[in-house]
């Protein structure tokens, strides 16, 4: 199994910056994929980008592309979330994710699909 902790998250202003990162300790990182999920107060948890194994293929929720990058080191065993432009409604718990299974079209937005998290980093962006 692998152990997930992010690390980054803070208090900013909107239209600011911010990197997420994700340490991955345990068995080997590149045989995971990686994700970011993000979750508001009274709201589900709502998917946000993943990346595969060896980063060739990268999804985002419509909400954050163009705004937001996932990145990967896997000589780190780190995943990292990049983002820019940040609005208030990207307030939230930042979780990271892994599984070792890359999801299809239909499951890999969704939380189910992933089978080790982290604790989550609170990220607040005020007005």
């Amino acid at each position: 199994q692998v152990q997930l902790v992010e690390s980054g998250g803070g208090l900013v202003q909107a239209g600011d910056s911010l990197r997420l990162s994700c340490a991955a300790s345990g068995r080997t990182f590149s045989s995971y994929v990686m994700a970011w999920f993000r979750q508001a107060p009274g709201k589900e948890r709502e998917f946000v980008a993943d990346i595969n194994w060896g980063g060739g293929s990268i999804y985002y929720s419509d909400s954050v592309k163009g705004r937001f990058t996932i990145s990967r080191d896997n000589a780190k065993n780190t995943v990292y979330l990049q983002m820019n432009s940040l609005k208030p409604e990207d307030t939230a718990v930042y979780y990271c994710a892994a599984d070792p299974k890359w999801g299809s079209p239909n499951t890999y937005y969704k939380s189910s699909t992933y089978e080790y998290w982290g604790q989550g980093t609170q990220v607040t962006v005020s007005s």
